[in-house]
This record gives structure tokens, sequence and C-alpha cells, in this order.
């Protein structure tokens, strides 16, 4: 007898007919009277193969074929912030871009809130089909360690396609501000308890988580204001409702230039390209201060591996194109286009990496 299951479907139904009808006649010719019980036999035997046959036919049909046709209609891009900020402007920067080499629109759409994780939750229970994704950050991987009981798992609930750029943050306050420096800002601050603050983008981002470790280590008591973007933060600041903030360059980069708002110090281990006399936080006092923040595409779990791959390869192609890496040099942002896996590996890391630090630092959700 034949090994069925090594075989397709449709070949598995034309071999076990062949073999039953042997076994027929073989039995036929030494005892006549089963003749009637091996052709019923045979029948139902043939009816139920040839219907697992179908099932199987039918079931590779349907996970193939929206993958082949992919895509048919706009893709969406949900930005889990409010339109102005940096997680806005690299979606659409991406958005044009891969429009043209996917042939269909890509809309970004905004759905800010509880620190990016409101955004979060609607691409985790969207059609895994290829048509909504996720512009997470790394915001998403402090996020798990802060509010409990989110409606999925940031590691679990998506597929990771590839990070888009690396931006640094930066330490910003309104152009009015005596200080200087850090050295001035922290001294500054302790001669006012509680009475200056900073701005985030949400309980639970990596400008809270940042904001919470500078004042740890600087000593001084800072009050933390959420906002749900850059944009509304940004204006904030400019107007003098906060004292500073610690948003990726992209947002604040306008204002800097204009004189509006000071820059004293980056986040990141080395100094941005894009504001390349400003000092790094481990040169003004803080050695080892080493935070910036990631952006990327993430699609809901369960997504064909085939549109996974092909949203993978425009992106990235999208990312390491040179008129999208000037865009992102002219924003103070580093594009990346890395692989599935790799993003997928940041993310673990992160993840572990800032469980900790929130720990540390008793970051909470007010």
């Amino acid at each position: 007898m034949h090994a069925y299951r090594s075989l397709n479907p449709l070949s598995a139904v034309r071999t076990a007919a062949t073999d039953l009808t042997d076994c027929a006649d073989r039995t036929d010719r030494t005892v006549p009277d089963v003749r009637k019980d091996l052709k019923d036999r045979r029948r139902r035997t043939l009816l139920t193969t040839f219907g697992g046959a179908l099932a199987a036919v039918a079931l590779c049909w349907s996970n193939a074929a929206p993958a082949a046709d992919w895509p048919t209609k706009p893709v969406s891009l949900v930005v889990p912030f409010a339109a102005g900020g940096t997680t806005d402007v690299l979606a659409r920067a991406l958005a044009e871009s891969l429009s043209q080499r996917i042939g269909q629109p890509v809309i970004v759409e905004s759905r800010g809130g509880a620190g990016a994780t409101i955004g979060a939750a609607y691409v985790a229970r969207a059609e895994p089909d290829g048509y909504t994704l996720l512009i997470g950050a790394v915001h998403h991987t402090i996020a798990t360690s802060v509010y409990k009981g989110l409606p999925y798992d940031f590691q679990k609930s998506f597929e990771p396609l590839t990070t888009i750029a690396l931006v640094p943050n930066v330490l910003v306050v309104n152009a009015n501000t005596p200080a200087k420096n850090v050295a001035e800002l922290i001294a500054l601050a302790k001669q006012s308890p509680g009475k200056m603050s900073y701005g985030s983008n949400g309980a639970g981002t990596a400008q809270h988580l940042i904001g919470t470790q500078f004042s740890s280590l600087a000593g001084v008591d800072i009050m933390h204001v959420p906002y749900k973007g850059s944009g509304p933060l940004t204006t904030d600041l400019v107007g003098g409702q906060i004292s500073m903030s610690f948003d990726t360059v992209t947002p604040v980069l306008p204002q800097i230039t204009a004189g509006k708002l000071r820059a004293l110090a980056v986040t990141t281990a080395k100094r941005s390209s894009a504001l390349p006399d400003v000092p790094t936080l481990a040169e003004s006092g803080m050695p080892g201060f080493d935070l910036g923040t990631w952006f990327g595409v993430l699609a809901p779990a369960g997504t064909p591996p085939a549109i996974l791959d092909r949203l993978n390869k425009e992106m990235v192609a999208v990312i390491q194109s040179p008129d999208f890496r000037s865009k992102m040099a002219a924003i103070g942002a580093e594009p990346i286009g890395d692989t599935r896996a790799q993003m997928a590996k940041q993310i673990a890391d992160d993840t572990s990496r800032f469980a900790k630090l929130v720990r540390d630092n008793n970051v909470a959700v007010n």
C-alpha cells in the first residue's frame, strides 16, 4: 500500500482508488462472498479520501490566493501618536515611496493615546491580511512593563517587518529659560523643587523613561506631563507651559533652528548629525547615559508569510534608497531597513532591557 501522506491530495485520491480496486479483485478471486462488502467499503473510503483532498486543496488555495493577489486595495499605516511627531513624519515619508512600489495608496492613520498602546491594540485586532500595519517604536517595548492588562502582547500579537530609523532624543528647553547647559538646568531645578516640568509623548514612552532617569541621576524633582504626541507637546514647550522635554530630534529641530527652543544635550551615546555642536548627556556629567528611539513597522500576527516577506522587501528598498536616506538626514534620523528577524531580536532585547529600567526608576502610569 502507498503512504498517502507523502502524496499531493489529488494523487492520493487516484492512488487510493487503485489500491482498493486491487484489493477487491484479489479478495474476489479467493472469497467471492465478500465482493459486495468490499465494494461498499471502497466507495465509502474513496468518498472520504476525495472529500479530504478537496478540503486540503481548498484550504491551500484560500491561503495562497490573498498572498498572491496582495495588494488589491489601499494599505493603512497606523500611527499611535498625534500628527506632527517623528512617528508621523517617518510614516508619511515611507508611505509616499511605498505606494509607488506596490501600486496602491498607502494611507497614514493617526490613533494616538495611552503611550501608543491604543493604536497598537487597534492593529492587533485587525484582520491579518497585510492591509493594516502599525508604525511601532521603542515605546511599545517600555509600555509592556508599565501598563498592566494590555489587550495584546507586543512580542506575540505582531509580526515585525523592518526598522525604519533610529532617532536620537534631545533635552530641550524654552529659549527664555536661563539655563544654557545641563549643569545650569540642574541647578535651576534644585532651586525650585517640584516647580519645573517635562513633557513626554505619554506615560510609558521613551521620553517618560528618559525624563525619570534624568531626574533620578540629577537628584531633582521634575514633574512629568504626558501628551498624546510631539505636536501638542512642542506647542506647549514653545509657549512656556512646560519647562523642558526629551523628545526626538525631528519635531523640535525646526524650533531649535528658529531660536524658539534651546538644545542642551542629546540622550544617545553619540552626538546627533543634525545637532553636531550639542553635547551628549554622558559628556554633560551623566556617564553611560544612552537612550534613543527606533521606529519600525509591524503587521498583525497571522499575516501570511508571503505578504510579510513582500512588505519587508518593498520597505527595505524604500528605506535604503538615496532619496529616503536624504530625507532622513534632514530630520536627524538614521535609516535602518533590517530583516524581520533582526527587528524581532531588537524588540526582545529592548523589552528585557527596559523592564529593568522601569523597575529601577519606579516608572508607573499616573
